[in-house]
């Protein structure tokens, strides 16, 4: 049987609150929490979730690897304008402003993109 994605991990300084607000902006709920591991999903028995584990440094360069997101393109602007008021900021790393995705960064400045909605994963 092949290796399955099960977690993507991510170093958080704050692990409690860097996990709520992904929970918060994913609409997703803490599965598991323990004194150095938090665990985010949909439910338990959703195929991927988002795994905190936590760090004494802080970020300080560009991540290698970010997440994506999408929502509606009816409601684009009003979810990015949520996710700010959660604690995301907008984040300047050389767009042009034609791209069709927006750059925002986590409370402890790990970027994200919330990008136009596709019906593929390409294209």
């Amino acid at each position: 049987m092949p290796v399955s994605l099960h977690h993507i991990v991510i170093d958080a300084h704050d692990l409690p609150a860097l996990s709520r607000f992904w929970a918060e902006v994913l609409g997703w709920r803490i599965l598991s929490e323990r004194e150095r591991e938090i665990v985010i999903g949909p439910d338990v028995t959703a195929p991927v979730g988002i795994c905190f584990m936590p760090v004494t440094d802080r970020k300080v360069v560009k991540n290698r690897l970010h997440l994506d997101l999408t929502s509606a393109a009816e409601d684009r602007e009003a979810e990015i304008e949520r996710i700010l008021a959660l604690g995301a900021r907008r984040a300047d790393i050389g767009q042009s402003g034609a791209e069709s995705w927006t750059v925002l960064v986590d409370p402890e400045g790990n970027e994200f993109c919330v990008v136009r909605p596709k019906s593929t994963l390409i294209g």
